[in-house]
């Protein structure tokens, strides 16, 4: 297998507006990001992911981009960025910028022109039709919004202010090149790519099979008949150009998707965030919210299917967490005392960071960050969850259980100030959205002091693996499969093996292991696995 420093590093997410207010106006910024970059550097992560950044109107926290080539003015300048990258690279910490090209901002300058007109030069750069299909939005209601000034309809998968970029256009592809090539050469290390699998539209834009009031979508938007072509084009004309960590958004994606789109010889992406394990026994619109009872055989083999599936050939990306997702801790782990919080948010941490693939940390995750109480839909700030609390009433939920499935499963339970100490630390004024409740005991300058917390404990996680070419590149063998407690598998490299032992439940279970314990969050070892006991033993 070819070594590669994506392959070996650990990504740290970043989302720029709730990570440190360097200004004082309750907004995160680019001054607050490098400031801290000490601090990523410490823990072990060697890249950093950054939420978007360019200029912005905000419908969607900066995933509606008005203008590629400026940053957001909440946060900061492009002076500031490039101070940020120098000192990044300084540091030997790369970066990598999200690249959100499915769509643009309605502010954006080709929407605004498209939309004044069928006849001028950016007339067909976004989807334009007479007549609408019964597609729904991601973000709720129709995904077609009629212009006025055209007497016609875009399309839009999300928000109504975040229309859908018309790939079939060549002039619109060379333009995404261009804005990729751009920030390639100002020196950034690769890409994270927003809902990239949803960029090739099946062009006879069928009616979905209604979920509700609206037709689903994903069959014709998600893994689309040219994306291959689409991403061998961007590859060619601007990932080739670099050394770039790229990873692509895939709405959809099974193994067998995954595999086209980072085989090497295929020359298009390095990896590909799935979502079957993030969303197994996950309550959501298209399930109605259903709360569906985690089964840990089922979860297991997910993992499974894809460590297998992209063995020798792709790369899989491991995570719990990001700014879509709730906090790993409260979903799978148990928050219900701070010895089982601390216990399980270990545990978890030892799950997932030991397969094979390249490991991501969203901000937060590393000192065991739970969700959020919300009390109101009016405290809530992201558009996905406003637009869910309506479907819920809508279809007849209670307000306090529509609250109750919003604080299980809304986003902003990731988007809420990093809290540096006790007192939030994340700035001196009003944050933009308010600070998760336990910050009191879950927070950097607390944890830095105390040898057993959550934060030194991923330090060594991220340090056990950074030094063994077997926990990165070894194979993958899950053991007991059928367990309902257990997650047990083995990474093994020529003649050394490490065997990974998770107890994922607060029962007492025999479990016994052979050779040297080289990390666990438990003092001593014993033949007994307690409750959410997770250890790394290295067989031979």
């Amino acid at each position: 297998m070819e070594r590669k420093w994506w392959k070996e590093g650990c990504v740290y997410q970043i989302y720029p507006r709730s990570f440190y207010d360097f200004n004082g106006d309750g907004i995160g910024d680019l001054k607050g990001i490098t400031k801290n970059l000490e601090y990523v550097k410490e823990l072990g992560a060697s890249i950093i992911w950054l939420n978007p950044c360019y200029k912005s109107p905000n419908d969607d926290n900066g995933y509606d981009i008005s203008d590629y080539r400026a940053i957001m003015d909440d946060f900061g300048t492009m002076e500031d960025f490039d101070a940020l990258l120098e000192k990044a690279h300084s540091l030997g910490l790369k970066i990598i910028m999200d690249l959100v090209v499915n769509h643009t901002s309605d502010e954006h300058e080709w929407f605004i022109k498209s939309s004044s007109s069928k006849d001028n030069d950016k007339s067909d750069w976004y989807i334009w039709k007479d007549q609408k299909n019964n597609w729904g939005a991601c973000f709720g209601g129709s995904a077609w919004e009629y212009c006025e000034s055209r007497g016609q309809y875009y399309l839009h998968s999300f928000s109504k202010k975040q229309p859908d970029l018309n790939w079939e256009n060549k002039d619109v592809r060379n333009a995404v090149y261009d804005l990729m090539n751009y920030w390639g050469d100002k020196g950034i290390d690769g890409f994270r790519m927003d809902v990239i699998t949803m960029i090739s539209k099946d062009q006879s834009f069928p009616d979905g099979e209604l979920n509700g009031e609206y037709g689903d979508s994903s069959k014709y938007t998600n893994n689309g008949p040219r994306i291959h072509e689409f991403l061998k084009e961007m590859n060619e004309k601007s990932i080739s150009h670099y050394d770039w960590l790229t990873v692509g958004e895939g709405a959809g994606a099974r193994v067998e998707d995954t595999l086209s789109y980072t085989d090497p010889k295929n020359k298009e992406l390095n990896m590909i965030f799935s979502f079957e394990h993030m969303n197994y026994a996950k309550p959501q619109c298209e399930n109605n919210w259903k709360e569906d009872k985690f089964l840990l055989p089922g979860y297991k083999r997910i993992y499974k299917k894809w460590q297998e599936g992209l063995d020798q050939r792709g790369w899989n990306t491991l995570y719990l967490e990001n700014h879509d997702q709730v906090r790993s801790v409260s979903r799978y782990g148990n928050t219900t005392t701070k010895e089982l919080w601390k216990k399980s948010a270990k545990a978890l941490a030892v799950m997932y960071y030991l397969m094979q693939g390249t490991p991501y940390i969203y901000m937060g995750q590393e000192l065991g960050l739970t969700n959020t109480c919300f009390n109101s839909i009016d405290e809530y700030r992201d558009i996905a969850a406003k637009n869910d609390y309506s479907v819920m009433l809508s279809r007849g939920f209670s307000k306090e259980d529509a609250l109750r499935l919003l604080n299980l499963t809304s986003r902003d339970n990731s988007r809420t100030p990093f809290p540096w100490n006790e007192n939030g630390g994340f700035t001196t004024s009003k944050p933009w959205i308010k600070y998760n409740q336990d910050i009191s005991f879950i927070n950097v300058e607390s944890e830095k002091k105390d040898p057993d917390s959550i934060l030194n404990f991923y330090k060594k996680l991220i340090a056990l693996r950074k030094n063994s070419d077997t926990l990165i590149y070894g194979s993958f063998k899950l053991l007991e499969e059928d367990d309902e407690s257990l997650f047990v598998y083995s990474r093994t490299l020529g003649d050394e093996k490490y065997l990974v032992v998770v107890n994922m439940s607060e029962d007492i279970r025999q479990y016994k292991t052979e050779g040297k314990v080289v990390l666990s969050n438990y003092d001593d070892s014993t033949d007994v696995l307690r409750s959410w006991e997770a250890k790394v033993v290295k067989e031979k």
